[in-house]
């Protein structure tokens, strides 16, 4: 299913990118960067290959985005039965999932 690259595995690839969602990175550099800066706590974070530029373009380039797709079905799946008994109105036929990766407004 998931071809691994040579120092960075589909968990690893699959965290560093959630990590840099949540943190709002631009771009491989700022990934790098800023994990790089905190490598410590990486393995707490079960990352255990090496987090660069190379490894992260090599991994996005040959990994197939299917990966990633189960992934977000599972999440779905998960979802639905998490909020099964919750009335949701809004008059659809289907079903409807939003994902928002906006950044939060801070409130003062």
């Amino acid at each position: 299913m998931a071809r691994e690259t040579p120092s960075l595995s589909a968990y690893d690839h699959f965290a560093v990118m959630v990590f840099a969602q949540l943190t709002y990175r631009e771009s491989l550099r700022d990934i790098e960067a800023c994990l790089g800066s905190r490598l410590r706590l990486l393995y707490h974070s079960g990352i255990r290959g090496t987090v660069k530029r190379c490894n992260l373009a090599d991994a996005n380039e040959k990994r197939s985005a299917a990966l990633f797709a189960e992934i977000a079905m599972l999440l779905m799946r998960r979802a639905k039965r998490l909020y099964s008994e919750t009335p949701i109105e809004l008059g659809l036929d289907g079903e409807l999932f939003a994902i928002d990766a906006s950044r939060p407004h801070c409130l003062t």
